[in-house]
């Protein structure tokens, strides 16, 4: 998850970068199946967004506010926690939305 956190850190706030975002994570499910359920629930999040926004005005506060919301979900993963830290991790990507 530090890959694709730095990553990140280096984009736009656009929808383009969620696009790749969720490009990335088949890639990464692919690679380590073990996360596929955590790379699911943030691909579904992630596009749940560019499809509430996909052909229409994006303020730029709520692009911000998005991309920082997705910032800060992504830094507080941890891949090598334990069963119980993980369930947590899934648990709060499943509760998350980041336009509201």
């Amino acid at each position: 998850m530090n890959d694709l956190h730095a990553w990140l850190l280096q984009q736009h706030h656009g929808l383009r970068t969620f696009h790749t975002f969720q490009q990335k994570l088949t890639t990464l499910s692919g690679d380590e199946p073990e996360q596929r359920a955590l790379c699911r629930l943030l691909s579904s999040l992630v596009g749940g967004y560019i499809e509430a926004f996909d052909e229409e005005p994006l303020p730029v506060a709520v692009a911000d506010r998005a991309y920082q919301r997705l910032l800060d979900l992504v830094a507080s993963l941890d891949f090598r926690a334990s069963a119980d830290h993980r369930l947590a991790d899934l648990n709060r990507v499943a509760a998350c939305d980041l336009w509201h």
